[in-house]
């Protein structure tokens, strides 16, 4: 080329080309191939491609941005073509005596490909322990001594590395997640009916429902107790934090008292003989919510309509107001639609994005914009659909059929269109009534197998991946 571009000008034109021009521009010659391998080339292509790859929260270890690129590309790639029998390791994790309640992540959502990855969950039983599991490895890392009652839920805390526990009789416990110590405990008069982890700016908290309908705030992780709120009276309680952990979520299932949604920092700092800030929305017979994970404060309920005939879902924006007597809630209904009356009404609900919610019906999964645009159902399961796990780039299904569904979001058009791509199969039927929980994270996904006989396994599919290697594309 004359004249020839000096290597300040050759960046700058280099900083133009995607992934795939920049490896052709590496075969040219030795100056074009050093140029092509700078850090912040890839490191803004990373930050392009992957919105939620922040540079301040990314733990590189000893890889590349080069090699952290090509390696997530070729996890997507591998992610939506299907090939289970090569793509993923799986492995049956047994350990618990008794059925599994519940299960989550502790280990942060990182994609990492330097051989430092590994992902961690924890589980609840009617055993009366709690337990860590490493997914890759396919065993455990410790478990609990033998607890008073069953334990029937958990939440995690990945930042803080701490795991929260409740058993059938009300005691909420605190245990380090490293080793499974006990960190605190925290008894409540009844059983509980929802917890809720909550990272708030201002400090971690933990928002417990009883199912005599009090909301109680405790401080994480010394469980002191923040305040307590009479919601529902003698009802059980059901709770969603926003996104932002500004907002709470409070429902009472197919009641005639509307659901009610909370200022966060009223319940952290309460005013001596003053309420909690809080609405109640216009709505009754509530039966499912949740929140759009890319809005700070975009809330979707499912509810009766007017005449109590129809399953309606209308979309709510949330806002605080400063005002001489202090904060007001302001709500504004931006959307509401109509489910077909052919539709059996949903038992599952999530949200994507900020337009997008996603209803498991018996079998099917289907998709809808708030407004009540249908794009796209899905009857991949010969059961009804038992857990629903929706995150930025896959929605996974379980079902009592034992077998796992992987989704995959195309998110080139208007609306992110969901493509159905392969079953991750269970073990014999002859053992296994079906999955009942599926969770995931970037490396990893994790199904609960009930067996027949009252008890439950875990079953892994890790992404059988290279590590740190420049030719990792897919």
């Amino acid at each position: 080329m004359e004249p020839q571009l000096g290597l300040h000008e050759l960046l700058h034109v280099f900083s133009f080309l995607e992934a795939r021009d920049l490896l052709c521009a590496a075969q040219v010659d030795k100056v074009w191939n050093e140029v092509s391998r700078t850090k912040e080339l890839w490191r803004q292509l990373c930050l392009r491609r992957w919105s939620s790859c922040k540079a301040s929260q990314m733990t590189l270890g000893t890889q590349t941005w080069k090699q952290y690129y090509l390696c997530r590309s070729e996890l997507e790639f591998r992610m939506e073509s299907g090939r289970p029998e090569k793509d993923f390791i799986c492995k049956a994790i047994a350990g618990h005596k008794g059925g599994i309640d519940e299960l989550a992540y502790i280990s942060t959502n990182e994609c990492r490909f330097d051989g430092q990855e590994k992902s961690v969950v924890c589980t609840v039983s009617s055993d009366s322990t709690v337990r860590a599991w490493d997914v890759q490895e396919g065993t455990e890392i410790w478990s609990s001594p033998l607890q008073p009652a069953a334990l029937v839920n958990l939440v995690t805390y990945p930042r803080l590395q701490l795991v929260v526990t409740v058993d059938k009789l009300g005691l909420i416990k605190v245990w380090k997640a490293e080793n499974g110590r006990e960190w605190a405990s925290f008894s409540l008069p009844t059983y509980s009916s929802a917890l809720q982890a909550c990272d708030h700016p201002e400090g971690p908290f933990l928002l417990v429902a009883s199912v005599e309908g009090i909301l109680y705030a405790l401080s994480m992780p010394q469980l002191q107790l923040l305040s307590r709120t009479s919601v529902f009276p003698s009802s059980p309680t059901s709770l969603l934090c926003s996104p932002d952990c500004q907002w709470v979520f409070a429902s009472t299932q197919d009641s005639d008292l509307g659901p009610k949604v909370f200022h966060t920092r009223s319940l952290l700092c309460l005013v001596e003989d003053e309420p909690p800030v809080s609405t109640t929305l216009p709505i009754w017979l509530t039966s499912r919510a949740c929140w759009a994970p890319d809005e700070t404060a975009r809330l979707m309920v499912m509810h009766r309509n007017n005449d109590s005939r129809q399953l309606a879902i209308s979309t709510y924006e949330l806002g605080a107001k400063q005002s001489q007597e202090g904060v007001d809630v302001v709500v504004q209904q931006i959307a509401s639609f109509l489910l077909p009356d052919t539709m059996t009404p949903p038992h599952l609900m999530k949200g994507h994005g900020s337009q997008l919610i996603l209803l498991v019906s018996g079998s099917e999964l289907v998709l809808f914009t708030i407004q009540g645009l249908q794009l796209a159902a899905f009857k991949d399961h010969q059961k009804p659909v038992t857990s629903l796990w929706v995150d930025q780039s896959r929605v996974l299904t379980a079902s009592f059929d034992l077998s796992l569904r992987v989704y995959v979001w195309n998110k080139e058009n208007k609306f992110p269109v969901l493509k159905s791509c392969y079953h991750l199969l269970g073990g014999s039927h002859r053992w296994a009534s079906g999955f009942t929980h599926v969770e995931g994270d970037s490396m990893s996904i994790v199904g609960v197998e009930a067996r027949s006989i009252g008890t439950s396994i875990l079953r892994s599919y890790c992404f059988n991946m290279q590590h740190g290697s420049d030719d990792c594309v897919n």
